[in-house]
């Protein structure tokens, strides 16, 4: 077998049915995850063990072969003919190779096209501070920081840094200058690149992941110092996420973690991706912005109130999770069903449906 004409087969078959995920497993036929669904492309053969390393030299430089070798995962990003990107995890698993790829869509889409809230609009007019997009894996934290940093890329005579493993969206420059940089390809860690930033004139920072105390207290220490970062999180909440944040320092130093958070943070979106009814997904988002009360409670410790504070400052536009998944019900763009699974309390939902339906 061709492999690398088998590859150009299977990413072409992504690209037209509109796939997110690409997945190549020993024992399975090739499936592609659309609309949140893996569906197996039956006219594939069961990968073996054979197909997948194949198909990972096709993918692989000798260097990063190596290294997949050592460390028996590796990241990177995969270009297809100029057609599209993709962001690439190879692992072993029963000592079988398995792989992940995920689309990249070439054109960065806008606020609007992505159906986000205009709010947003505004984390890309302050000159510094801390902006966090949450949310659980798959769920578009990547899409939406690169609509919200291109925003300012379309806007604002800045240098723009990016700090990803791998670089994901392909920015191009506007009126800003901007300068993408790849973990262990231009720099050896996130760390170093973040703390190189304070020495390379940079206005506005994205960094593509926090995953070390390391890398957050010099992210939180930046957007004190006159920078405007941005970054992400796995976590389900924006409660979560600042509880997140403190906890991965320890005991001794989250009084000053606190206070620097509760004096940088500018706001945190946690979304998750909801099927729609009719095909494709849409964004539910829950928007936390740091008014007085929240940062107060932020250097309280007090982060378990802050769920209270956004159901009570839509006035400010704040917004809970199950107020965007009712506003979506009510529009019509998702089911009830796909509305309750997605909700973190489904009692509130169910209230706040039956109260808009007697309204």
């Amino acid at each position: 077998m061709n492999y690398e004409l088998e590859l150009d087969d299977l990413l072409s078959t992504m690209v037209k049915q509109n796939a997110s995920d690409l997945h190549l497993t020993v024992g399975r036929h090739p499936s592609l995850r659309i609309d949140g669904i893996l569906y197996p492309i039956a006219k594939k053969e069961f990968a073996t063990n054979e197909y997948t390393r194949a198909i990972t030299q096709v993918m692989l430089t000798k260097e990063q072969y190596a290294q997949l070798d050592r460390d028996k995962e590796i990241d990177l990003s995969f270009d297809f003919k100029e057609k599209a990107r993709f962001r690439v995890n190879v692992y072993v698993q029963r000592g079988f190779l398995s792989i992940a790829m995920r689309l990249i869509p070439t054109r960065i889409r806008t606020i609007e096209e992505l159906s986000l809230p205009p709010i947003l609009r505004e984390f890309t007019k302050p000159s510094q501070g801390f902006v966090l997009v949450a949310g659980p894996t798959g769920h578009g934290k990547s899409t939406t920081l690169a609509a919200i940093v291109d925003e300012i890329n379309h806007e604002r005579s800045d240098h723009i840094i990016t700090i990803e493993d791998p670089v994901e969206y392909i920015f191009t420059p506007d009126r800003a200058i901007i300068d993408q940089r790849e973990v262990y390809h231009d720099s050896l860690s996130f760390h170093r690149a973040l703390r190189a930033v304070f020495r390379q004139d940079a206005d506005v920072v994205m960094i593509g992941e926090m995953r070390d105390p390391e890398t957050i207290a010099t992210a939180v220490t930046a957007a004190e110092t006159g920078h405007l970062i941005f970054s992400t999180l796995h976590t389900n909440s924006a409660a979560q996420t600042i509880d997140r944040i403190i906890d991965s320092f320890p005991p001794q130093a989250q009084g000053q973690i606190k206070s620097q958070l509760s004096a940088s943070l500018l706001g945190v979106i946690s979304q998750r991706l909801i099927p729609r009814i009719g095909g494709g997904v849409v964004p539910a988002i829950e928007l936390l912005l740091a008014n007085s009360a929240v940062r107060t409670l932020i250097r309280e410790g007090k982060s378990h109130q802050l769920d209270l504070v956004i159901e009570t400052s839509a006035d400010e536009g704040m917004i809970s999770l199950n107020k965007s998944l009712a506003t979506l019900v009510h529009t019509g763009a998702i089911s009830f069903e796909d509305a309750e699974a997605y909700s973190q309390n489904p009692q509130e939902l169910h209230m706040m449906l039956k109260s808009s339906l007697k309204g």
